[in-house]
């Protein structure tokens, strides 16, 4: 029981310092997300954050990866409507794009870790298991909606699958980097009227 309570505490820690991974990048940008940065954020040593992450690509990999945790704690939390369709509209919308202030900063530390993916390996596998964790919930999405019989007959359901979470891509870097142009309520705008097309 007590090594179960100790595992728990562990990555519980890990957790809070990969949070403060998340406010340096916020604040200052990725390039600035050092070992001895991250540890002044998380009120730590160096030596004490080091027992915890071996190396800077171990700790950035872990911080990655917590953005898929970030986006499931919000679906988690949601009182889900009955109707199929506003059910897929508010899982998309609050799991998957920027439309509060939890939402953009998981939204931000994932759009700046994208660059740095393409030249370092050890972040590709925690980037690659965010995308394809983050098609799957599109993929479920679309599921429901086909079993609830609102889909229309003559769709290619991979197909759409696969528009839809295009969609969700742009609308997500839109909406970070133009958030005028592109607020929540134009997020909703656009999400609803792409599915109403989807259904009968």
């Amino acid at each position: 029981m007590a090594r179960t309570v100790d595992q728990q505490a562990h990555q519980q820690r890990r957790q809070a310092i990969a949070e403060a991974v998340w406010r340096v990048i916020q604040r200052d940008g990725l390039e600035h997300a050092s070992v001895r940065r991250v540890a002044d954020e998380a009120g730590m040593s160096m030596g004490s954050l080091r027992h915890y992450f071996a190396t800077q690509s171990e700790l950035l990999a872990f911080s990655l990866g917590m953005v898929g945790e970030g986006m499931m704690d919000h679906i988690r939390q949601l009182d889900l409507a009955e109707d199929p369709l506003e059910r897929a509209v508010q899982i998309l919308l609050t799991g998957l794009l920027p439309t509060g202030p939890r939402q953009r900063a998981i939204t931000q530390v994932w759009l700046a870790f994208l660059g740095r993916v393409l030249t370092e390996p050890s972040l590709r596998r925690s980037s690659n298991e965010l995308y394809d964790a983050t098609g799957e919930l599109v993929a479920w999405v679309m599921a429901e909606l086909a079993a609830s019989g609102r889909l229309r007959d003559d769709l290619d359901l991979t197909l759409e699958t696969q528009r839809l979470y295009i969609l969700i891509d742009g609308l997500t870097v839109q909406a970070l980097i133009r958030p005028e142009k592109v607020p929540p309520t134009r997020l909703r705008e656009l999400l609803t009227h792409h599915l109403d097309q989807l259904c009968r």
